[in-house]
């Protein structure tokens, strides 16, 4: 059984960090492309960032570009989203993917076969 379990979600002061982790379990990791998405009641999830097998590729949209850093440990199966300078919009349940993908990354849902279960991120003062 493939599981995804999020963690290090929690409540931060804007302009602070937390670090988020995702670990796998089921599934053959370095087979899979990794993504952080994230979703607010009454708006679309979003991506947030994707990270290919290697490592190698990354994707990061505007709105968090310099400030989130997406990184992965194959061989403990495990994909981190770092997050600096947080502010009030990046409040959000913020989700772990899994796309079978040898190459490349994606932004696009419908190619993610496995999710997590979600972790909050509240940024308030």
């Amino acid at each position: 059984q493939v599981q995804l379990v999020e963690s290090g979600g929690g409540s931060v002061q804007p302009g602070g960090s937390l670090r988020l982790s995702c670990a796998a379990s089921g599934l053959s990791f370095s087979s899979y492309s990794m993504g952080w998405f994230r979703q607010t009641p009454g708006k679309e999830r979003e991506a947030v960032t994707a990270i290919s097998v290697s490592g190698a590729r990354t994707y990061y949209p505007d709105s968090v570009k310099g400030r989130f850093t997406i990184s992965r440990d194959n061989a403990k199966n495990t994909v981190y989203l770092q997050m600096n300078s947080l502010k009030p919009d990046d409040t959000a349940v913020y989700y772990c993917a899994a796309a079978r993908m040898r190459f490349g990354i994606t932004t696009s849902q419908d190619r993610y076969d496995y999710w997590g279960q979600g972790t909050q991120v509240t940024v308030s003062s």
